[in-house]
């Protein structure tokens, strides 16, 4: 039987970054991907398609352009679920390589089956042909990442009612779309089909969505949302769905119906341990197949069996769980990971996009911090102009008492770029003064963290104070 220092579980970040990180403090490392190709969710259904998806549906129809030519503007006239694929097939092979060639250079094994363990030291490996292989692990890193929910009322058939992992093979553009769920991934792909001008109706069962948002920042793009003629059906559960030929109707809580020619499940993932046999090793999990881990470390209960990822739960970002796979791998080899940041920023690619870093004014106001917000318009930017923006924020809050920004918050375009300005400044502890008194290339959207800054300083300096700019700002 085989012996590796790390046995790593699933290719998507949180693996391929400890995997990578494993071998270069001079570890044996095998990784085990049950998927076709290595990548994981995050490159094959998750985070690289959609997010693919979305900018060849912005640009192919000219959404970015409507402010200057009008609502009816299109690049290609008939777009189709072919021109979606086809740049999608382009990117995930661009991504399946460079990750191939990854592991390669960095001599890590790769194995592809289904891994499941035989003790807590053993893992055995059923490739696709039936053969059985048996591993021996000094470490193991759980990273299998996870899979939609699919409860036993909704009638998925892959065709007109379809889950947020097929909803990206589709073999023709809907009339019309209702997405169950508006969390993260539900208002991603709501928007994406808003801009190919598909009728889509939201539904959730809360009476919000995105709670952990801003709430000015979640009252602007609920604008947007009912402005673009997108259909918000909030409070009501869902209690039935039904496919009447090619049609599908969807009953509300309260007699309400909703019909539809095709329908998107999103409401919830689960943790993909199932197959894993975790009882072998002494694990497990939540109702929703998550996995518990020290939030330092990244240990489970069994020391030397790590988890890390969307199968770990909250924040389930790729971007986070990369950082969670590099601190896992260091600490099973008697390394000091540089943890990271207190705040990371937060990116929700919806149509527009949205993104956030540390504090909103919900949780400043809880922890009784006096304060002071400063907001810009994207159109007060003379980019926004060129652009032909009408639309999007950005909001910043700073603490009256020291000035410190304390959290930045975006919606509109760019908004997953920009906020890496209020993310360094809000890390390295940096004051509303750090945008009044320094430069932004001209013209630029980044412009708006100044008019922001200016517009808090002027309402923490009060009518009577000193001007402390120029008069034409």
């Amino acid at each position: 039987m085989e012996q590796y220092d790390f046995i790593v579980i699933g290719s998507g970040p949180s693996g391929r970054r400890a995997a990578i990180q494993a071998a270069k403090l001079g570890r044996s490392v095998l990784v085990v991907e049950r998927g076709r190709k290595v990548g994981g969710v995050s490159v094959h259904t998750g985070t690289i398609p959609s997010k693919t998806l979305r900018e060849t549906v912005l640009n192919l129809s000219g959404w970015r352009e409507r402010g200057f030519y009008g609502r009816a503007y299109r690049v290609k006239k008939d777009i189709t679920a072919n021109d979606l694929r086809d740049r999608l097939h382009l990117t995930l092979t661009h991504e399946v390589e460079v990750l191939e060639h990854q592991f390669a250079r960095n001599r890590v094994s790769v194995l592809r089956g289904e891994a499941r363990f035989v003790d807590a030291h053993t893992i055995e490996v059923l490739g696709d042909e039936g053969e059985i292989h048996q591993f021996g692990g000094g470490h193991f890193l759980i990273a299998t990442g996870t899979h939609p929910f699919r409860p036993d009322y909704i009638p998925f058939d892959g065709k007109t009612v379809l889950d947020s992992d097929e909803i990206i093979d589709l073999a023709s553009l809907p009339r019309s779309i209702a997405v169950i769920g508006a969390g993260v991934i539900g208002v991603e792909y709501a928007t994406i089909f808003s801009a190919l001008d598909v009728k889509v109706t939201l539904i959730e069962p809360r009476d919000s969505m995105l709670d952990f948002l801003d709430k000015e920042l979640l009252s602007d793009f609920t604008y947007q949302l009912r402005d673009s003629g997108m259909a918000l059906r909030f409070g009501h559960k869902v209690e039935r769905v039904t496919r009447t030929g090619d049609a599908c109707e969807i009953v509300l809580e309260g007699g309400r119906h909703v019909r539809t020619q095709m329908v998107l499940f999103a409401a919830g993932r689960m943790g993909s341990t199932r197959v894993l046999n975790l009882d072998a090793c002494g694990l497990t999990t939540d109702h929703r197949g998550r996995l518990k881990v020290d939030p330092k470390t990244l240990q489970t209960e069994v020391p030397h069996i790590y988890a890390a990822g969307d199968v770990i739960g909250f924040p389930s970002l790729a971007s986070t769980s990369m950082e969670q796979g590099r601190v896992a791998a260091c600490h099973a080899f008697g390394f000091t990971a540089v943890e990271p940041p207190d705040y990371f920023p937060y990116g929700i690619y919806s149509v527009p996009e949205m993104s956030m870093v540390g504090m909103t004014e919900r949780e400043v106001a809880e922890r009784n911090i006096p304060y002071e917000t400063g907001v810009a318009r994207f159109r007060e930017t003379s980019r926004g102009h060129i652009m032909g923006l009408d639309r999007g924020m950005l909001k910043m809050i700073f603490s009256l008492k020291t000035r410190r920004l304390l959290g930045c918050h975006i919606v509109g375009e760019g908004a997953t770029e920009l906020i890496h300005i209020g993310q360094a400044v809000l890390n390295l502890k940096g004051t509303l003064d750090y945008f009044v008194e320094n430069t932004f290339n001209y013209p630029t959207l980044a412009e708006a963290y100044k008019v922001a800054a200016l517009d808090a300083y002027n309402r923490m300096a009060g009518p009577d104070a000193a001007p402390h700019i120029s008069g034409d700002e």
